[in-house]
């Protein structure tokens, strides 16, 4: 078993990782930390547990360290949801200190010498972690993209093949995005939010670190522009997409490629059975019915018409955030990184 902590465990995707990583067959969950007031308390005495699932009986006991370094003894890999103003330093020191980083936090993903990792999308970018014992740096920090932009992503996978040099994207994103106490019920109850700050910016950035090739030494971007509308909507879990892409082949072409994808990876214990599902129905994918499916870690894809355009929906705190830093985990146990 692997040895791992939870960074900022008591906000929305630390109690996610909790979750996810309580009875995990790769994974030993022993050190939780949080801000000073909930340090030195029981985590469930310390946190507001407000999954829909019941707090797991094998973390209750576990006490509340301090988000330092120091705290982080004997551990092999933190999974960090920490927000980005705390991320920067604490994660570096972690790397710094040994320790193998799987980080959910922005802080990071654009740094040359870090890989911001889709698994079925770009696995071998994890030979970026090379780079960073090149400079003499004992553990390392792998990153995950925005929640919404690993949505576009995997979706992208089966497609990837096909010429294309112009992608758009609106998002629907939940309401759980921002966090527990992130937008008030008045703002967004019978209301759609058409801002989100630095998402836009995050998604037309990161997409190109992503489906770029990484050479040995750096990633050379995606050779296509993207351009994203991020927009709130008052929906709980799951964010939905309309993407539009430049490809010129028959919209029936284009759906034999996401019927007969397959996912490059297997046997990692969060991977789904299908990473996309590809949906003929005509009003799906839609999250209240289709966000669970692979236990959270599907992308559903729908409504694809000529042009080519199609939706693309997939579970934002699970796909989106704390189970692609499992998956990320996973596969670097699998590689034999640590």
């Amino acid at each position: 078993m692997v040895s791992v902590g939870v960074l900022g465990a008591t906000g929305a995707v630390g109690q996610r990782f909790v979750q996810l990583l309580a009875d995990h067959p790769y994974f030993d969950l022993t050190v939780l930390t949080a801000s000073e007031r909930s340090a030195g308390k029981k985590y469930r005495d310390a946190v507001n547990w407000r999954l829909d699932l019941p707090l797991p009986e094998t973390v209750g006991d576990i006490t509340v360290s301090d988000t330092r370094a120091d705290c982080l003894k004997n551990v092999d890999i933190v999974f960090s949801a920490l927000p980005a103003d705390l991320a920067t330093k604490v994660e570096a020191d972690c790397a710094k200190a040994g320790i193998g980083v799987c980080s959910n936090a922005s802080s990071h993903r654009m740094m040359p010498d870090v890989p911001l990792v889709v698994p079925e999308v770009n696995a071998d970018h994890l030979r970026m972690i090379e780079l960073q014992r090149d400079a003499g740096i004992d553990g390392f920090i792998v990153t995950n993209p925005n929640c919404s932009t690993i949505m576009l992503t995997v979706s992208l996978a089966p497609i990837r093949n096909f010429h294309f040099t112009d992608l758009r994207v609106a998002t629907m994103q939940a309401i759980s995005g921002a966090g527990f106490e992130g937008i008030p019920g008045m703002s967004i109850f019978d209301n759609v939010i058409p801002y989100i700050g630095g998402e836009e910016e995050k998604m037309e950035r990161e997409t190109l670190k992503i489906m770029g090739t990484f050479d040995g030494s750096e990633v050379v971007n995606a050779p296509f522009s993207v351009s994203a509308s991020c927009n709130r909507v008052p929906v709980i879990d799951g964010h939905s997409m309309a993407v539009w892409l430049d490809i010129k082949e028959p919209v029936e072409t284009v759906a034999k490629a996401f019927q007969n994808w397959k996912c490059p990876l297997k046997d990692l214990p969060t991977l789904p059975e299908k990473s996309v599902d590809f949906m003929t129905q005509q009003d799906r994918p839609q999250p209240r019915l289709d966000r669970m499916k692979g236990r959270g870690m599907t992308v559903s894809v729908g409504r694809l018409r000529p042009g080519i355009r199609y939706i693309a929906m997939g579970h934002n705190t699970i796909r989106g955030a704390a189970g692609a830093s499992v998956l990320n985990a996973e596969l670097i146990c699998d590689r034999g990184y640590l």
